[in-house]
């Protein structure tokens, strides 16, 4: 997809001996996508309908900047429920959570509101259905993520097998008699999953997959906007969590280009020695990054440089998710 140029110049000098020039591309689309959106808003329309405090099962996104503004409103962020008083609502995360988890709360007669994005919940609800079908999943994803737990526990133990590499699939025993089909993680590698699941058609034929692809569309848009802005560039800065699977992806796609990339949380994260020898910096956010992070960035950026701004369009979204009727009635 070729991008579309958006040129934002600056009124200043094309720079001077103590502010050397630099072009800065921004990626877009970038930042908050339609699930994450909806996630925040579901904990703050909780928050006005059942007043102080809404616990949140994990972080409701992966981003402290979020999470620390959604607390001073009110939230209380824990891991399990066994820390929710049963008199107060809770909210589960946008990354999904096994079955176990609403029917504990259930059990509990405990207020629960479910934030997990659609487009996760899509796939638990193909994971079911591949289950009825008689088949044994293999889920594309990474060990120990909140949407993999998630995901993996809408089924029995030993109805779903878990493969982060196409090493991994190397290794599966399966029999050419078993009915095998494959789901992925909606926050991965676009060209990493495509790897994984060519080599899984290879090694098993007859192996099927869903009508459509797992990773979401943000993420797919996010990735493309960030190929569109690293060839370039000489250096891609990453709004994001360490524990942002589609923002940590972002990082390995830039690199992927042969272009330096970094990974930064807030613009305090930033050393102004990366930039030395920089003509051209390539810059985005994670999913789960809000916007006021991607200008905190750019305006720390201009204390050091002379800025001209570029805004790359690899796609445009209008994605919206409906909330939960019941913060709606």
């Amino acid at each position: 997809m070729n991008a579309s140029l958006q040129m934002q110049k600056s009124e200043g000098p094309v720079g001077t001996a103590e502010k050397p020039a630099l072009v800065l591309l921004i990626a877009a689309p970038r930042g908050f996508c339609a699930g994450v959106d909806r996630a925040i808003e579901i904990v703050e329309r909780a928050l006005e309908k059942y007043g102080k405090p809404v616990y949140v099962r994990h972080e409701i996104v992966h981003n402290r900047y979020v999470v620390e503004g959604l607390k001073a409103k009110g939230a209380i962020f824990v891991e399990e429920l066994d820390e929710v008083p049963d008199n107060r609502p809770v909210v589960f995360s946008a990354h999904g959570v096994p079955k176990s988890v609403p029917a504990e709360a259930e059990r509990r007669e405990l207020l629960y509101v479910d934030a997990t994005c659609p487009l996760v919940s899509k796939v638990h609800r193909q994971a079911e259905r591949q289950i009825e079908k008689g088949q044994h999943i293999i889920f594309v994803g990474h060990a120990g993520h909140p949407e993999v737990i998630g995901t993996m526990g809408q089924v029995e133990e030993g109805q779903m097998t878990l493969v982060e590499t196409v090493e991994d699939v190397a290794t599966l025993q399966f029999e050419q008699d078993t009915p095998l089909s494959f789901l992925t993680q909606t926050t991965l590698s676009v060209d990493d999953t495509a790897d994984i699941i060519n080599a899984l058609k290879d090694r098993f034929p007859w192996i099927v997959g869903p009508k459509a692809e797992d990773i979401c569309y943000a993420t797919s848009n996010r990735q493309a906007s960030v190929k569109e802005i690293a060839p370039g560039s000489d250096l891609v800065l990453v709004i994001g969590a360490p524990n942002s699977s589609n923002s940590v992806r972002l990082v390995e796609v830039a690199q992927r280009c042969g272009t330096e990339a970094r990974l930064v949380q807030r613009a305090e994260d930033i050393d102004p020695a990366w930039l030395d020898g920089v003509g051209t910096l390539g810059l985005t956010a994670g999913a789960s990054a809000p916007e006021t992070l991607v200008r905190e960035v750019v305006d720390k950026i201009s204390e050091w440089r002379t800025v001209e701004e570029h805004t790359l369009v690899a796609a445009e979204e209008k994605m919206v998710f409906k909330l939960p009727r019941q913060l709606t009635e």
